[in-house]
């Protein structure tokens, strides 16, 4: 049982907390919590932290034969990124995906985030990603990683089934997309058409833009089509999060129909 927070494995998963540096150079991430403990694929854990408190109440069975350490509570407390600690950590390893796992599908439906910085609002652009049955998301480097343990949090478990690709710079796939006959949108407060007047039920995929600034003019001159959201009321636009979702669902209701 580990009892100190000088010891180097507890310093090792804080480093991992904090710094994406250090994941990305050993292809791992953490997830912190029980519902994201057994919902993580067996194949990626690597090694499980738990809690001496929650040790004792689960037992060994609960760790399903991975390799684990036990934590002293208040060590555990240390390395959790989290206010009221569940008591297990993971550390997983991270998901590799080509463009081809993302546009595999007869009519890929795509969310493409341009320099998105907030960690609670990527999470839940996958997690309604999900829901909404789209087939992938792909993000410019200069997006928050998406590996950040609260993006990891917000995500409830679509982390470990929702494809993604980072590239460095989004413009660099709009020829492959175009090739495969998928249609990009950018909502856009000069477009022509509300969101709900297009045809989604062929190969589609929407450009978000900066929570801050929306799309660059650059990528919003690179899409197929300008679509709007209407507003009531004296906003200009919606948080970056709901505006996906707003989209994505609308391609949901119409390949329902």
């Amino acid at each position: 049982m580990i009892t100190s927070t000088s010891n180097q494995q507890v310093k090792h998963l804080q480093q991992l907390a904090k710094k994406a540096k250090e994941r990305n150079e050993q292809g791992v991430f953490l997830v912190e919590g029980i519902k994201m403990f057994q919902e993580a694929p067996d194949d990626k854990i690597r090694k499980v932290y738990i809690s001496k408190s929650l040790y004792e109440e689960k037992g060994q069975a609960f760790l399903r034969n991975h390799e684990y350490e036990v934590l002293e509570d208040r060590v555990f407390q240390a390395v959790s990124d989290t206010k009221t600690p569940q008591g297990i950590l993971c550390v997983v390893e991270q998901f590799r995906y080509r463009l081809e796992d993302l546009t595999r599908g007869e009519n890929p439906h795509l969310l493409i985030l341009e320099n998105l910085q907030d960690p609670g609002n990527l999470g839940t652009i996958l997690r309604t990603a999900e829901g909404a049955g789209a087939d992938g998301i792909i993000l410019n480097r200069a997006s928050v990683d998406l590996y950040n343990p609260k993006t990891i949090r917000s995500t409830m478990g679509s982390v470990y089934r929702m494809p993604f690709l980072y590239v460095e710079e989004i413009e660099e796939i709009l020829p492959e997309l175009k090739r495969r006959n998928i249609r990009t949108y950018a909502a856009h407060l000069k477009g022509k058409n509300c969101y709900d007047g297009e045809d989604y039920r062929t190969g589609t995929a929407f450009f978000i833009g900066n929570e801050g600034n929306g799309l660059s003019e650059r990528l919003s001159r690179m899409a197929d089509v300008w679509i709007r959201i209407p507003m009531e009321g004296r906003l200009e636009s919606l948080n970056a999060a709901v505006a996906a979702s707003i989209l994505m669902y609308e391609v949901n209701r119409q390949r329902r129909s």
